[in-house]
């Protein structure tokens, strides 16, 4: 890494490798909005086949392609099911009430997993007085739940639950492509459950900017039209998509390092006293752990880390978020997890407290 700190705060803040950045510069573009820019088309269509759907289309964000959905599979004054801490409901602004009049019924799970008695008797009836259910809403792997890889045989369930209702599904698979590396499941049997997916390219990806949703073609052609008021429209997109291709091709599997490294923290972890994993299994490459009142809150827990060089986020103030990525080596990760030991143990120069500003919950 080029910074003086190792950077775990999320996979989001990875920095396009040099042949990354030599196919962006290379990249073929277009006008995308004409419909006619190359790599666009390209990256679409690779992604489309990767997930087993007719049709994909480029967007700038996951929430993007997620309040697309939302706003595909609802009109205004229905409502969609999710569970209760997915991203959807707490780190998009609600914007599925603010743009497309929908309403949600969280459900709690347990780290990210809904299964079907959780659900199954959440559908409204139809009356004049009650919201239409028309939506059930996962994710996978699941932010909140520390990269949780939902079970497949639950997924399926829900899933088969929810068609027999009559209701939609849709799929916030922003590290879906965690979820296929660290399960052996190919994207396109994740993906048969699901009337649409979203999945993105700037997080374990390592791509900088954007993501896609995937479905049947009438529906993306219509998610087309939507893309244009919510300002998603973009013209030589290619320059970006150019990136996101070049990750598919050459840093999806290396997604199982990213695994790998994660569980030097979670020993790490185990070591340290003061700090309990939560949940104890980590799937993929995002860590979260509590830390004990006696060494403070999470801010300052993660100011005395910064202090020695390791970067991590606070997500709540007794929690703390680690994710690996491309950009930290495996030595960079056992020194990280040494440094987190030996700050759990006082053996280091502890800061001032941190300020209220130091607690970060947000979506990364």
């Amino acid at each position: 890494m080029s910074q003086d700190f190792i950077d775990l705060r999320s996979d989001t803040i990875t920095r396009p490798t040099p042949a990354m950045r030599e196919a962006i510069a290379n990249a073929v573009v277009g006008d995308d909005v004409m419909g006619d820019d190359p790599t666009v088309i390209e990256l679409q269509e690779r992604t489309a086949a990767m997930l087993g759907k007719e049709a994909a289309i480029y967007m700038a964000s996951g929430t993007m392609t997620n309040q697309i959905a939302i706003r595909l599979h609802c009109r205004p004054g229905e409502e969609f099911l999710c569970e209760a801490n997915c991203h959807i409901y707490n780190y998009e602004q609600s914007a599925f009430a603010q743009l497309a009049g929908v309403a949600v019924r969280p459900v709690p799970g347990d780290f990210g997993v809904l299964r079907r008695d959780d659900v199954h008797d959440l559908i409204r009836p139809h009356d004049d007085h009650q919201v239409h259910t028309r939506l059930l809403a996962l994710e996978n792997t699941h932010n909140r739940g520390a990269g949780r890889v939902l079970p497949y045989e639950d997924v399926a369930d829900v899933c088969q639950w929810a068609h027999e209702n009559g209701l939609t599904t849709h799929l916030d698979g922003a590290r879906l492509w965690n979820a296929s590396v660290a399960s052996g499941i190919s994207l396109e049997k994740w993906a048969s459950h699901f009337d649409t997916v979203s999945v993105c390219f700037s997080k374990g990806l390592g791509a900088p900017v954007g993501s896609a949703l995937a479905g049947p073609a009438d529906q993306i052609r219509e998610a087309r039209r939507h893309r244009k008021p919510y300002g998603g429209a973009m013209r030589q997109a290619g320059i970006i998509a150019a990136g996101a291709l070049h990750a598919l091709e050459h840093h999806l599997d290396r997604l199982s390092e990213d695994h790998r490294h994660a569980q030097i923290l979670v020993d790490a972890i185990r070591q340290a006293d003061g700090l309990q994993l939560q949940p104890e299994q980590v799937d993929t490459n995002i860590v979260i752990f509590l830390v004990d009142a006696q060494l403070g809150s999470a801010a300052d827990f993660v100011a005395q880390l910064r202090q020695q060089g390791v970067r991590m986020l606070a997500t709540a103030t007794d929690r703390v978020r680690a994710v690996t990525h491309l950009d930290v080596s495996e030595a960079e990760v056992h020194q990280a997890g040494q440094i987190l030991i030996d700050v759990a143990a006082g053996q280091t120069a502890a800061p001032q407290p941190a300020t209220p500003s130091g607690l970060a919950e947000n979506s990364y």
